[in-house]
């Protein structure tokens, strides 16, 4: 049932839209080569700013996704792609794109005995073949809790290793579709045993009816499993079918959430009203690695 907006946005969540040249040339090559992005497919309020700049998340294994989060606009359903190509035309577009730092991420494929974790292995894989320079940084979805399929990931050896919270404990069944918890804190855990030197990343979007000590408790969370990078980002609602926006957090208050990560040990926390997941990914690479020395 659709569920009605808090209220209209508030002036700091103004989108900047540039459609330059090259906007248009990554638009046009992402068509040529029958790849997706998580810029389109989840409707990031990003996407101008950073494909005017050349940079792009790359979602492989479809644009179909096993489950519905009810915060999330890819679509839902039974996929029935599966490429064993397309690691290799990621890799091409990297190449063309002349990217310093590729953050591959997938829809979730419960219908896959591994969850899509071979394919992106083989996308690590290719971009270093194709591209030795380029950083590679995955977001994975949880593969339901097997250990062989993130393995399979981390020996693969991607720069970081990036699996999203979304929201605090409480909200986390209302908001999120199969994904647990206590699953997610677990796949961060078993990273840092499996692979001790590869940075672990993880993101919460708020505004969906979480309180702020939540926010904090979950920080604390994420460091009690070793997570290196947060960011935090407000909730937008994607369509009206979608879980509604409870609160607009002010610039200050991300700030503020950004001193209390860093205070906690984190060695970058990217927080903001427009902070995605991968946004300014290179950056936050870098601020870490620096941090760390």
């Amino acid at each position: 049932m659709p569920t009605k907006p808090l209220e209209r946005k508030p002036e700091w969540l103004k989108i900047k839209l540039t459609t330059g040249e090259n906007f248009k040339e990554i638009k046009s090559m992402m068509r040529s080569k029958t790849l997706h992005t998580v810029c389109e497919e989840a409707k990031c309020p990003n996407i101008h700013e950073c494909w005017a700049n050349r940079t792009a998340t790359f979602m492989i294994l479809g644009d179909i996704c096993t489950r519905a989060c009810r915060f999330c606009a890819v679509k839902t359903g039974l996929p029935t792609e599966l490429d064993l190509q397309e690691p290799e035309r990621v890799a091409d577009a990297a190449v063309q794109m002349g990217l310093r730092h590729c953050v591959v991420t997938s829809v979730a494929r419960d219908d896959l005995e591994d969850g899509g974790a071979m394919i992106f292995a083989e996308t690590i894989r290719a971009i270093r073949r194709k591209l030795p320079l380029c950083t590679v940084e995955v977001l994975i979805p949880d593969f339901l809790g097997r250990e062989a399929s993130l393995v399979t990931v981390l020996e693969a050896k991607p720069d970081i290793l990036n699996h999203n919270i979304e929201t605090v404990e409480r909200m986390s069944d209302r908001v999120r579709s199969k994904a647990k918890y206590s699953r997610s804190l677990e796949l961060l855990q078993r990273s840092k045993r499996i692979a001790p030197n590869i940075p672990t990343k993880s993101s919460i979007m708020i505004g969906v009816g979480e309180e702020w000590e939540e926010v904090l408790a979950t920080m604390d969370d994420l460091r009690a499993v070793d997570c290196d990078i947060m960011t935090i980002g407000q909730y937008l609602q994607p369509s009206p079918t979608h879980l509604a926006v409870k609160k607009y957090y002010p610039p200050e208050q991300f700030a503020e959430l950004k001193e209390e990560g860093m205070k906690r040990g984190f060695k970058h926390v990217e927080s903001g009203p427009m902070v995605r997941s991968s946004y300014h990914a290179h950056e936050q690479v870098q601020s870490a690695a620096a941090t760390q020395a």
